[in-house]
């Protein structure tokens, strides 16, 4: 072989490697971004398992302790912290990176409102129904610390759906929520 033909060929070789290279890179960046929005649902449903286990014993619903719908949200956090300091609430992929031994109790928790309270709020400020994607950049810009992925915030609001807290209105191959009236969430 030539020392020319030679030349080419590792050429050749160098642009492959470069390019595999070039790809691997892309794809461990959206891994990534894949495994810190997998972290924060992980964080969601643990949240959702401790309320979960927390209310376990009550099978009758009106049992449940009551949330004030028109106080709010400041107010909510300052009584959450002073009723129960010792155990407030926050997600613990906040708290400590995964894998550090914290579990999801009540240790290493914040007194942070929980996310559908303040989507409560956001809706309680418009008539209009309003996108999961609209409520979730207001949310962005009033709390930049606090950024819930896009499907963990479709999530807290089926969560209220669910519990009739709010409405969920189709319009075309949208969906869109508005805070329930107070008759139909009673």
């Amino acid at each position: 072989m030539s020392s020319q033909a030679a030349a080419k060929l590792r050429s050749r070789y160098v642009e492959q490697v470069a390019s595999e290279l070039e790809e691997n890179r892309r794809r461990q960046e959206e891994l990534a971004k894949r495994i810190e929005l997998l972290k924060q649902e992980e964080a969601l449903l643990s949240d959702i398992l401790d309320l979960a286990e927390r209310y376990e014993g009550f099978a009758d619903a009106s049992r449940l302790p009551q949330q004030a719908q028109d106080e709010p949200v400041d107010a909510k956090a300052k009584r959450r912290g002073a009723v129960g300091a010792a155990t407030p609430r926050s997600t613990p992929s906040r708290t400590a990176p995964a894998g550090t031994g914290t579990k999801s109790g009540a240790k290493g928790k914040s007194s942070r409102p929980l996310l559908g309270d303040l989507l409560m709020d956001l809706l309680a400020g418009h008539d209009e129904p309003r996108s999961a994607k609209e409520l979730r950049d207001e949310l962005l810009e009033q709390d930049p610390s606090r950024v819930p992925t896009p499907q963990v915030v479709r999530n807290t609001l089926e969560s209220l759906v669910a519990k009739g807290r709010v409405q969920r209105h189709k319009q075309q191959r949208s969906v869109m929520y508005t805070r329930a009236k107070a008759a139909d969430a009673g």
